[in-house]
């Protein structure tokens, strides 16, 4: 299928050709987090039609943002799909947009789901490397019944999905969690009204907030 043309002889509207198809960068998102098969892709966007996926990732694909990879057999062989080093340069782009539009989130809409990438992608994008300095801090984020991890090492960032071994803090969050990261609760607050839990010492909390802001 040939992108929709804008007519314009300019940078952006030939990155609007290649991305700028409903999901399309929502599956450049999830793909930044790590490399996934289709069926990952469905699990982590499970409203997008099997056909549309197809679609977008022939796309994505054609225009060089995308490449599939055989899975050996000692990894449950099949194909993975990932972004070539072309794709992997949307990720400051992804970052700067997830930044803005976290200013608009308010409350989850009744309707709303999280997911582990979407989750992983927002400690991504809300991290501030001017605030690490030289911190070492290692945080295991539980919302709802997602689990990352975040590592901060020497002005750095690193996210994952799934647990992490000897945590500096563990914080259990449910909606209130933006709250803390856009500074509309303070860490105390948070922590003395029981909408953060957390395990571990409270000054890495208070540290969390720094390095992670909308």
């Amino acid at each position: 299928m040939r992108p929709r043309a804008y007519g314009q002889y300019c940078g952006f509207a030939r990155a609007l050709e290649v991305v700028g198809e409903r999901w399309a960068m929502m599956i450049v998102r999830d793909l930044l987090v790590s490399p996934k098969r289709f069926s990952d892709l469905q699990q982590g966007l499970p409203r997008i039609p099997s056909n549309v996926l197809t679609s977008r990732l022939k796309q994505l694909e054609g225009a060089g943002v995308v490449q599939r990879r055989a899975v050996s057999r000692a990894q449950g062989g099949g194909v993975v799909y990932e972004l070539t080093p072309y794709g992997a340069e949307l990720d400051d782009a992804v970052i700067a947009i997830g930044r803005w539009g976290a200013k608009r989130l308010g409350d989850p809409r009744p309707d709303e789901i999280i997911t582990p990438d979407s989750i992983c992608m927002a400690l991504h994008s809300t991290f501030r490397p001017e605030s690490a300095g030289r911190t070492h801090a290692r945080y295991e984020v539980h919302v709802g019944p997602v689990t990352v991890y975040a590592i901060v090492r020497d002005g750095a960032v690193n996210v994952g999905k799934g647990p992490l071994e000897n945590p500096d803090l563990v914080i259990e969050a449910g909606p209130a969690f933006r709250a803390l990261m856009a500074r509309e609760i303070t860490p105390e607050q948070a922590l003395k009204t029981h909408v953060i839990g957390i395990q571990g010492d409270p000054k890495y909390l208070t540290k969390f907030v720094q390095l992670f802001r909308i």
